[in-house]
């Protein structure tokens, strides 16, 4: 059974400590995902996602350009970030994900918040995700040290997505 992302009622949201005391949160704005599953109960999950990184935004131009530049995801040579799961087990959703041409594996915690029917006689099938990656696993280093010790960009960032899926 194949089913589309419905971009219009998803988000994919990442958040990164700044200064050590505070959370900055960005987000991508243009993604796909093609998914596939044995039955509307999602047994035998296929998940293939690609992120264009050049639609990141955290509400400051500025910072956006830093993100896109060498010093981060560098997106003149490297436009998108792709994840490809291998397996769903116990609300963990396992993959490879690949950035910058380097991939490792990663694992999500999802949550399954069922399937309905839409107004239009659409059938749609939602999840909540969250997990955490660790940033220099892909070669996303730029950091500055602070005068009173720490760094002033986390390692650790945290994804958090809102995913709503449209049988085909």
């Amino acid at each position: 059974m194949k089913w589309n992302l419905d971009l219009s009622h998803s988000e994919l949201q990442f958040k990164v400590r700044h200064l050590m005391i505070t959370n900055v949160t960005g987000k991508l704005e243009k993604f796909t995902a093609d998914v596939e599953s044995e039955d509307e109960q999602f047994n035998g999950i296929k998940v293939s996602f690609a992120a264009d990184l050049n639609s990141l935004n955290t509400s400051d131009v500025q910072r956006d350009g830093h993100l896109k530049s060498p010093d981060f995801f560098d997106t003149e040579k490297y436009p998108s970030m792709t994840f490809v799961s291998n397996k769903m087990d116990g609300g963990k959703l396992y993959g490879d994900l690949t950035i910058k041409g380097e991939t490792h594996p990663v694992e999500l915690e999802v949550e399954f918040g069922g399937v309905g029917k839409d107004p239009w006689g659409n059938t749609k099938a939602g999840f909540s995700l969250s997990g955490k990656i660790n940033r220099s696993k892909w070669n996303l280093n730029w950091n500055a040290a602070l005068e009173a010790g720490g760094v002033l960009v986390s390692d650790e960032v945290k994804i958090l997505g809102e995913i709503q899926l449209v049988k085909a």
